[in-house]
């Protein structure tokens, strides 16, 4: 299972978050430099950011990003708020972190 890193602070009225996620994210276009077969396409999917058990933020992700991507964005929330980001990728495999707001 790959790690969320999850950074959490509150900046005047906007709570802003930062979350580096540990992936390989393969387009499935690249070549074993060795073998010269094609690696096959490994991406994160679907990303879903919740505070305190609420779906805040949601997206689809493609192969397109880059390997061990980094996400930051602001939303209103308060000190103490449990953000939790959390992912899915095109082989089913799923990994989450979380934070307290400071």
């Amino acid at each position: 299972m790959s790690k969320v890193k999850v950074r959490a602070k509150k900046r005047g009225e906007l709570v802003d978050v930062k979350c580096l996620l540990s992936h390989p994210m393969e387009t499935g276009n690249r070549k074993d430099k060795k073998t010269g077969k094609k690696i096959p396409a490994h991406f994160i999917q679907e990303l879903t950011v919740e505070a305190n058990g609420k779906k805040i933020v949601g997206g689809n992700i493609n192969a397109a990003v880059s390997k061990n991507p980094y996400f930051r964005f602001k939303y209103k929330g308060d000190k103490g708020d449990k953000v939790k980001i959390s992912w899915k990728d095109n082989k089913g495999n799923t990994s989450s972190g979380e934070s307290k707001v400071k």
